[in-house]
């Protein structure tokens, strides 16, 4: 995952500074420097992290802290809220309503992803209710009409361009109001692709924008390109008004710390963030959530959003009923991983839990050794009927054996029914959760204290129990 490294980085530099007996000016500085080296070597822009090591040291002045504050936490939420103040601009972008038609032009260089995160865009609010439609202003480009054509059938949406028409101001202007007349909601205006030195395709950019009027205008980035990323990005806000950034090939392994100098360069919001190849693989951003995934720290509500979106609503009386009891089997299992499965990549997945790729993944070889749960008969039949080998078979079963232990001790979990989450019963559940949470993840929420935290902010039963596929009971 792009910027995972760099992630890694920060939290290890972090992590450093937390297991010094005492944090001194010292301890700082060199948690500094191994903070700004490592975005550094991401390609951050210098000026950004200069401005940021200055930023941080500002407001951790060690000697003004008053004894009983925890240094240590107060380091961690500046270099916290410091990444978050380059992402976040403080001014949220323009929104489309449905039932207004609104226009939204996509910029951005060669090669960025700009077509397909068109259709991506499209695809998007289509599925929440939108009525969307694409044109394709980029003439440019051999084969451009036709891959947004291809996209935009696949997708079934509605699309504009001409094989013939060579001025993209005038297949822009005629689309717009063909989709308009139409009642589309959403018109999205594809454009070419451009680099800042090729001044009449930036002509061209800003001809189009005039012409189309666009309510939004989107930059479209390349997570991959490197230093270049501020220049680009500045040149492109100064022929016209950006209004958003998007991020694509997030799936990638490059260094992507020219994402972040890019929004800091548009001074705009990234809205969304490409994560592969498929029309779904499109994520809504969100800084905060980002940045705690980003450094190790998780992202429970985007974890327990995902699940509600993919566990059946006709399961979750049952399965917390389950839950409840302590009751797992196999079936169980096999319904839950096909879940997770639906919610993405699992890397993806799993950098939502504090902790839980360190505490919970498997490392290395699984205990082999035959399960009691069935003979070695019965593990040969299974492994013929589907196809796999024995040894699948038996990690399938050790892993099922592992899971049923953190099950068996959800049993006696106090479920209470919406609108009842008291005091005492989140103290109650926290209680009942701290035993089952793996001790590393435990810690990185913030000990019994965070675990209360974070049941108070659920405030419902339903968000305590989407972690594990439940509503209300």
């Amino acid at each position: 995952m792009v910027l995972a490294e760099l992630g890694g980085s920060i939290s290890r530099a972090l992590q450093q500074m937390s297991n010094a007996t005492i944090i001194d000016e010292k301890v700082l500085n060199d948690c500094l420097n191994d903070i700004t080296r490592a975005l550094l070597q991401s390609d951050v822009q210098f000026k950004l992290v200069r401005e940021m090591q200055a930023n941080i040291k500002s407001i951790v002045n060690l000697d003004d802290l008053a004894a009983g504050h925890n240094k240590r936490r107060i380091i961690q939420q500046a270099v916290f809220n410091e990444l978050c103040k380059i992402l976040d601009p403080g001014k949220p972008s323009f929104t489309p309503k449905k039932g207004k038609p609104s226009v939204v032009m996509f910029v951005g260089l060669q090669g960025s992803g700009k077509t397909t995160t068109c259709t991506k865009y499209a695809y998007y609010h289509q599925k929440k209710g939108w009525k969307p439609a694409l044109v394709c202003a980029d003439t440019f480009r051999a084969g451009a009409f036709d891959q947004l054509k291809q996209n935009a059938t696949k997708a079934k949406i509605p699309f504009y361009g001409s094989y013939m028409e060579s001025d993209p101001v005038k297949i822009a202007v005629e689309g717009v109001e063909r989709f308009k007349n139409e009642n589309c909601d959403l018109i999205i205006v594809d454009t070419s692709g451009r680099h800042k030195q090729e001044a009449a395709l930036f002509e061209e950019m800003r001809q189009v924008s005039e012409a189309t009027k666009p309510d939004l205008v989107i930059f479209v980035m390349d997570s991959s390109i490197g230093q270049a990323a501020f220049d680009q990005a500045q040149a492109f806000k100064q022929s016209v008004a950006v209004g958003a950034v998007i991020v694509t090939k997030m799936d990638g392994h490059a260094k992507g710390g020219g994402a972040l100098s890019a929004v800091a360069a548009t001074k705009s919001p990234v809205i969304f963030i490409g994560t592969g190849e498929h029309m779904d693989e499109f994520e809504v951003f969100d800084v905060k959530p980002f940045v705690s995934r980003l450094l190790g720290m998780g992202d429970w509500s985007g974890f327990m959003d995902k699940i509600h979106e993919v566990v059946p609503m006709d399961q979750q009386p049952e399965l917390l009923q389950k839950l409840s009891e302590g009751n797992f089997t196999l079936r169980i299992m096999y319904e839950q991983f096909q879940n997770i499965l639906k919610m993405g990549p699992i890397g993806q997945v799993f950098s939502m839990l504090p902790g839980f790729s360190a505490e919970l993944m498997p490392k290395g070889q699984l205990d082999s050794s035959n399960p009691k749960l069935m003979n070695e008969s019965r593990m040969m039949r299974i492994a013929r009927g589907s196809g796999r080998p024995v040894r699948e078979v038996m990690e399938m079963l050790e892993e099922y054996k592992r899971l049923a232990k953190i099950w068996s001790k959800m049993k006696g979990l106090k479920i209470p029914k919406k609108g009842e989450m008291s005091a005492l019963s989140r103290n109650m559940n926290a209680q009942h959760m701290s035993k089952v949470l793996p001790p590393q993840m435990l810690k990185q929420i913030g000990g019994m204290g965070g675990l209360q935290s974070l049941m108070k902010q659920m405030g419902s039963a339903k968000d305590m129990m989407g972690m594990f596929g439940g509503g209300d009971k």
